[in-house]
């Protein structure tokens, strides 16, 4: 795993299919790719002998085949797909469909987390343990 922090921008233009995230970031625990589907296209019948797949649509209306049988996700909808189970990716629409596909074939180790009441803290406590911080007054917000 790599240390410090990394920036990628998602990409309506890009012309590929597939921009592997991933490696634009260093992520080296899980699958992180953008999927830009242009209307007419479509993906590979696939399944995964472990990763299972998360499809977070970002744009657009996709359609995922599972086993031969369509569902439509709309923007803002998410969907995890289990290893073993064929899918497909199409887009039978008139606009771009954008996603962001998750994948990960490892167990989860949660509860890592370590919180600080202040940048100035320096003992780490369970998130658990810190209350959340109140929100921010309105004359600390930026306008965009």
């Amino acid at each position: 795993m790599e240390d410090g922090v990394a920036r990628a921008r998602l990409d309506p233009d890009d012309p590929e299919r597939f921009v592997p995230l991933r490696r634009a970031l260093g992520v080296t625990s899980f699958g992180l790719n953008q999927m830009l589907l242009r209307p007419g296209q479509r993906g590979r019948i696939h399944r995964h002998e472990r990763q299972e797949e998360v499809y977070l649509v970002l744009s657009g209306r996709l359609t995922v085949e599972i086993e031969g049988e369509p569902t439509d996700l709309a923007a803002g909808e998410i969907m995890r797909v289990a290893p073993g189970v064929r899918r497909r990716v199409l887009n039978l629409g008139p606009e771009l469909v954008s996603v962001l596909a998750i994948g990960g074939a490892n167990p989860h180790e949660g509860r890592d987390g370590q919180a600080y009441r202040d940048w100035s803290d320096t003992d780490p406590r369970t998130p658990q343990e810190i209350p959340l911080p109140e929100d921010l007054p309105a004359s600390e917000l930026r306008d965009l």
